[in-house]
């Protein structure tokens, strides 16, 4: 099966890195579409363990690859923005026909708009209060009340002006947040192809692709999907207490299909254990303006539930393997992914030229440790502790941690 690159880095790095700290990086090649999904969470855990070592920079996949905007779901949202203050502007006026005429329009052109709205959920949520407001006035209560449900489904906290809406509105509000209706959840399934795209549904992370999302309120949600190198993507994700699901293919940049024709065979190379100089390597460390970097491939072993990740730490520049991992996994049921990443990204780079020290930022001897450094009898900074305490009562067990052996 060809192998698609989780981070994949676009031609204009090519130029040299300048002088300083050495750029590292973190690269996963998976090997079927299970191991797709995988790779982007392994990958930011590992550069976050990166991050603890002086004398590198680290790259992530956004920073290096960036990540493309709809510009249709832009243009969508400068017309929102123009059409919501247009409509606010002819309810003052008391032009509540126009009004309404108008509101109509922006609501529809911002269910195209949800990919740019990173920050809040407005304007939608100001153009939902506001036709809310023109269906009570006509008196069209139910079709209010739906416009107040998805308001508070967008945006829980969400305050409306007292001086622009009317008592009956505010309170008609507080008895849909006490209804039976507001009560009710729904669950989500948010799938890509590729897999492992960042999931955001109301700005908020809820992990990548595939996944789901349960107990959402029902009504409206803003959905946008990130993955570096492919366009973002957003929906207006309509929950009700049926469970709904959202799919979609991704768009890829130009310069990401140009990278994912050349892993091949850097997977290749990466896996054979004989080899340990890999020229594709360092072709892509040219090409990506790194002194080092973890690259590895991961495969999905259905057989026992397990995934097979083979990391190696090279250096870039010649394609020199320094030091190499295969560890099976699995899973992260309980959380134990990112501490399985770190504790193997510290063992590459501890004994890789001699080790490398981690970022030192005050006198604290516990700052940056975890807790189970001690127990491991090496720190993170790369410096083994090679010194054992002697044993002063002939007991065989002193100093002795109980671990080791496993």
């Amino acid at each position: 099966m060809k192998a698609l690159a989780l981070i994949l880095i676009p031609t204009l790095a090519l130029a040299a890195p300048p002088s300083g700290p050495r750029r590292i990086g973190s690269l996963l090649v998976p090997m079927d579409p299970t191991a797709e999904a995988s790779g982007p969470k392994m990958e930011s855990y590992m550069n976050e363990a990166l991050a603890q070592y002086q004398g590198y920079t680290v790259r992530k996949a956004e920073d290096i690859f960036g990540l493309p905007a709809d510009d249709e779901a832009l243009v969508a949202l400068k017309r929102g923005k123009q059409g919501y203050e247009e409509s606010l502007a002819a309810f003052e006026k008391k032009d509540y026909e126009d009004a309404e005429r108008k509101v109509r329009a922006t609501l529809k052109e911002l269910q195209k708009a949800s990919a740019a709205m990173k920050d809040s959920c407005n304007p939608l949520c100001d153009a939902t209060a506001l036709y809310a407001a023109l269906m009570h006035l006509r008196g069209d209560v139910e079709e209010a009340k739906l416009a107040l449900l998805d308001l508070m489904a967008l945006n829980p906290t969400y305050e409306m002006n007292t001086k622009r809406f009317s008592r009956e509105l505010i309170t008609l509000r507080v008895q849909v947040a006490t209804s039976v209706n507001a009560a009710l959840r729904g669950g989500a399934t948010v799938k890509s192809r590729p897999a492992g795209a960042r999931v955001y549904i109301d700005n908020e992370f809820k992990g990548y692709t595939p996944v789901t999302v349960s107990t959402l309120p029902v009504g409206k949600h803003l959905l946008r999907l990130e993955r570096p190198g492919f366009r973002v993507y957003g929906q207006v994700l309509e929950v009700s207490p049926d469970d709904v699901e959202a799919s979609t293919a991704l768009q890829p940049t130009d310069d990401y299909k140009a990278y994912d024709a050349r892993l091949d065979t850097v997977a290749s190379e990466v896996m054979r254990a004989s080899t340990s100089t890999s020229p594709a390597v360092a072709s892509l460390g040219k090409a990506l303006g790194l002194e080092r970097g973890l690259v590895g491939t991961v495969r999905d072993m259905p057989d026992n539930n397990t995934t097979e990740l083979v990391l190696g730490l090279y250096d870039m520049g010649t394609g020199k393997r320094l030091g190499a991992r295969r560890v099976v996994l699995q899973g992260d049921e309980f959380g134990q992914l990112k501490s399985e990443m770190n504790r193997l990204v510290n063992h590459l780079m501890n004994n890789a030229d001699g080790g490398s020290e981690k970022k030192v930022k005050s006198s604290d001897p516990l700052e940056n440790s975890h807790g189970m450094d001690e127990w491991n009898a090496e720190d993170r900074g790369g410096k083994r502790r090679s010194q054992e305490k002697k044993s002063k009562g002939g007991d065989p067990l002193e100093a002795v941690n109980g671990t080791e052996d496993w």
